[in-house]
């Protein structure tokens, strides 16, 4: 029997190309996001090339108790949900006391209490089913505190990736796995405009690294692991103009 997955975020970007990835892979897909004209796309899209049940829904993760009735909506409709990619995100930011408070604010907002909000409904499902796999996309940028339009944008990955150890350390020894994701740079609709970023890859690549790693459920997973992996643990000793350069 076909597993279900649920992607926040899913209209664009990450969320999109992952659900592509996992579509082929022959999993049915809840899929939710604030765009209903582009999920309604991808569901067409899916349901066109490959033999899955696609399930769309609008959510904006910003207004929480939608969340937990959007999450518990989709359960109901597929009888389980076998794993939660809490991806929803916003790659806004500005620089800290040039006047952008309010960017930064729902910059913070959207990545980390709407990723909590997100969390809470997941595992709440899990703990009911006892089992399930609960996954959670940072960013290498949670590795060291970053200056410019990245200084908030950095701080709520780090927190977020904070939250998943935490739920990851409270399920030990239970059937529900945790896994933290830190995508290095990779170029989608999100990004399109900035300066070409160090070791990026397109869409499509980083895509399929994500979906790959994911399928592992590993605790923790730097993607592309090359050269990510190294550079995380770079990032984490090199002094902090060094660090810069990777921003």
């Amino acid at each position: 029997m076909a597993k279900t997955i649920l992607i926040t975020g899913a209209s664009s970007g990450l969320g999109a190309g992952m659900a592509r990835e996992f579509a082929a892979k022959g999993y049915h897909l809840a899929l939710c996001a604030r765009r209903l004209e582009r999920l309604e796309a991808l569901k067409q899209e899916l349901e066109n090339q490959f033999s899955v049940q696609v399930s769309i829904k609008v959510l904006d993760v910003t207004h929480y108790d939608d969340v937990f009735t959007v999450f518990k909506d989709f359960q109901q409709e597929f009888g389980t949900i076998d794993r939660i990619i809490v991806n929803a995100g916003v790659g806004e930011g500005r620089r800290i006391g040039k006047g952008h408070f309010e960017i930064n604010r729902a910059t913070a907002e959207t990545n980390f209490i709407s990723a909590l909000a997100q969390c809470e409904a997941a595992v709440e499902i899990f703990r009911v089913q006892n089992k399930g796999h609960l996954v959670v996309i940072s960013s290498m940028s949670a590795m060291r505190g970053l200056p410019k339009h990245l200084s908030t944008y950095a701080a709520s990955k780090a927190a977020v990736a904070h939250l998943a150890e935490g739920i990851r350390a409270e399920l030990l020894n239970t059937p529900i796995k945790v896994s933290t994701i830190f995508p290095g740079y990779i170029r989608t609709e999100l990004n399109e405009g900035a300066k070409k970023l160090p070791f990026e890859v397109d869409e499509k690549t980083g895509c399929r690294a994500l979906v790959k790693a994911i399928e592992k459920a590993p605790i923790k997973a730097y993607v592309p692991q090359w050269p990510w992996l190294p550079v995380g643990i770079a990032m984490k000793i090199l002094p902090l103009k060094l660090v810069n350069k990777l921003s």
